[in-house]
């Protein structure tokens, strides 16, 4: 009887960590936020809440607070195309 090759542990662990997110929007939105903010922005801002579809990022800077609420339409397009629905009417960008 031959046993099938082990696997990598890192997969086993991806997909645990699926199964244990919670299904909220605020935690899909935190796993698609460097995809669809980009690294640069990624490193200096991370979503922290969502209610009624307002999203809170916390920025690093005021200033990237600031850029963040220009770029806010293009944002919110590209966090919806990750999650395919409009779960994101609306930004709100805080420094802290």
């Amino acid at each position: 009887m031959s046993r099938p090759a082990p696997r990598a542990i890192s997969s086993a662990l991806a997909e645990l960590t699926a199964e244990l997110a919670p299904a909220t929007t605020l935690a899909r939105v935190q796993e698609i936020w460097e995809a669809a903010a980009g690294p640069a922005i990624a490193t200096v801002s991370r979503p922290v809440a969502e209610r009624a579809g307002v999203l809170v990022v916390s920025c690093e800077a005021a200033v990237w607070a600031q850029e963040l609420e220009l770029m806010g339409g293009e944002l919110i397009a590209r966090v919806n195309a990750r999650l395919g629905s409009d779960a994101i009417t609306r930004l709100r960008c805080r420094t802290g």
